[in-house]
Parts: structure tokens; sequence; C-alpha cells
């Protein structure tokens, strides 16, 4: 991750500020470009526009959500930003898709960045995508790096059959919709985090085993990711909640300020998260030390129960030819006796110890 995001400064060396360089890795993916234009009354959606067939949607009796999925072709994207003027170092932000998450506000238009994170089909790896919002009067504009999917299907089709609020939202309400999606999306992949979380405590607790040391370290590799990825969306939506220009109605604000407790929730149970990983590996290095120090107390036993036994037998073991006991005809089953007796009595005393 550290590497990945060194790399992508390194390759903006030298060149001028506002330059539009991609630097994520779906260079393969075309760009798609898609439109929905829609009223209280009126509603029409078109997918595979180019800009001009975009931008031409776009009216002041209605809302227009234009979505752009792919980010390969950056002259396309640097067009894009052109057309409707927007700032080269906003088309810079929206292309670099290891920006940090963050809101500025312009005179005629505010930009958002954000980090959407969704499970794919297979429910194994959640994954990660920049989105980008440009938000002008009657019309928002989102960046999405892959078109593999998102967070927006249940707002898509709130908006097609014109249920709740959606198809009377103002630009800001519907950015507000879009950061709402992806901030409600978080608690599912804490939630399914949260289940693996209490897996790997049962694996750690009844049979601790280097497996469960790798699903630790790849769990806190994760819950790092996502502190990145959602510790400053509360910045994000605290600068919006502090805009002033009238871009952002106070109406909008008001469902603003859900979105930051929500955001606030959301960190909380990140760090709660790390905490239990922390805690796991503790309770590992723990059961670990515990096993290890069982195992050396069986050993050190039976060391001290055959060091009598030990002695006694080497004694015997002597080459002098002038011993008393060698001639006596009860000599070997005496020391054999005493043998076993040394090592019960050590038995009884260690127990009673309790050191057994």
């Amino acid at each position: 991750m550290l590497k990945k995001f060194l790399h992508n400064q390194v390759r903006s060396l030298g060149l001028e500020p506002g330059a539009p360089i991609y630097t994520g890795e779906k260079s393969d993916v075309d760009v798609m470009i898609s439109a929905m234009r829609f009223s209280e009354s009126t509603y029409e959606e078109k997918k595979g526009l180019t800009i001009e067939e975009a931008l031409g949607l776009i009216q002041k009796d209605s809302l227009t959500w234009i979505n752009v999925d792919g980010l390969s072709d950056s002259l396309l994207i640097q067009r894009l930003g052109r057309e409707i003027d927007i700032h080269p170092l906003v088309i810079e932000d929206i292309l670099n898709t290891s920006q940090r998450p963050k809101f500025e506000a312009f005179e005629y238009y505010f930009f958002v960045v954000l980090k959407m994170l969704f499970y794919g089909t297979n429910k194994r790896e959640f994954n990660a995508e920049q989105v980008s919002l440009i938000v002008k009067e009657n019309v928002v504009i989102s960046f999405q790096e892959d078109i593999e999917g998102d967070v927006f299907d249940a707002l898509r089709e709130r908006i097609r059959t014109n249920k709740a609020q959606a198809r009377k939202a103002s630009s800001d309400y519907l950015a507000y919709l879009l950061i709402d999606a992806i901030v409600d999306n978080y608690f599912v992949i804490i939630e399914e985090v949260g289940e693996k979380i209490e897996a790997l405590e049962v694996m750690v607790i009844n049979k601790p085993s280097p497996k469960a040391m790798s699903k630790m370290h790849y769990l806190k590799q994760k819950m790092i990711f996502l502190r990145k990825s959602i510790w400053p969306l509360r910045e994000v939506v605290s600068g919006m909640l502090r805009e002033e220009d009238g871009q952002i109605k106070d109406s909008t604000k008001i469902f603003l300020r859900d979105i930051y407790d929500h955001t606030i929730q959301v960190i909380e149970l990140i760090e709660t998260c790390r905490d239990m990983i922390s805690g796991l590996l503790d309770i590992y290095l723990s059961s670990n030390s515990n096993k290890l120090n069982e195992i050396m107390k069986v050993l050190t036993m039976i060391s001290t129960i055959f060091i009598p036994l030990s002695f006694m037998a080497s004694f015997y073991g002597m080459n002098f030819r002038f011993m008393p006991e060698l001639s006596t005809p009860w000599g070997y089953p005496a020391l054999i006796i005493a043998m076993v007796s040394v090592a019960v009595a050590m038995l009884f005393y260690f127990k009673r110890r309790r050191w057994l």
C-alpha cells in the first residue's frame, strides 16, 4: 500500500501541476459513460454515451446524474473537464486513484473524493475503488475506476421507480444520497470483518496454530487499509457542513449531519476491531507460551525423576573389583525396587506440591 502510494508520487515528478496522469491498475478498462436525467414527473436513462451526448442531457428543469466508469483514457477525462470548466488540479485528483478522501469547494461547483468498499461475488475479498464527485447546479458527475459494480444500485432503482425524495432531489441532495450509499456499505464490510474476527477468536482459543497467526496478520492489514480509507471521511463531511457559499443547502446539511454520526460510528467500530485483533494476537502468543511452559514442565519433571535413578545406575556401573553389593544375591532386585520407590516418591511429592 505504501509502496503503491510512493510509486504514484514518483510517477508525477517533473510534470507540471494538473498533468492528467492515470495512476490506477485498471488500464485495460474502457471508459463508459451513462446518464440519468430526471425530475418529479420525467425520467430518462441512457448508456454508452459520448461526452457531448451526456452533457447534452443537462437541462435547467431537471437533474442529470452522469456516471463515468473507467479512468484509463486520461485525455478523455481531461476533455470532459474542459467541457464543464473544471480546474486541471481536480482532474489530476480524479485520475490519481491513491488520492486521500477530500472535499473542495469552488465558485460554481464542489468536489468530493471517497473510497467505495463493497464485496464482490465471491464474498471473500472486498473491493476498494475511488469515487470522485463533481457537483454543479442541475448535474452530478461521478467517476469510478472500474465497471464491475458499485453500491448505487438501490439508489438507481429508487430513481427509476420514483420512490422517496430521489426524483425531487437537487444536485447537492443527490450528492448526499451517493455519499450515504457509500457510508452505509461500510457497515456491511465491517460486519463481515467482525464475523471473521469472531471465527478467528474461536480458532485461537481452541487450537492456536500458525494458520491463525497468518489470518491475524491478514485482518490486521485489512483494518489498517479500512482506517486509512475511512478516517479522512470525517473531515470530508465536516468540510461540507461548514460550506458557506450556498452550494450545499441547509436542508441537505441536516442529512449530512446524520452521515457525520455514521462516520463516527464506523471509525469507532474499526478501532474496536483493531483492538480485538491485537487482543487475539496477545492470546495467541500467551497460548503458545503456556503450551511451551507445559512442555518444558513435563520434560523437567522427567529429567528430575531420572537424575537420582541415573545416579544409582551409574554408581553400580563403576568398574571397581571389590564392591560389597555385587556379590549379594538380592542386590539387583533391591536396586530396582529402590529406583522405582524413588521415582514414585518423587511423583507423589510433585503432585502434593501441585507441580503436576
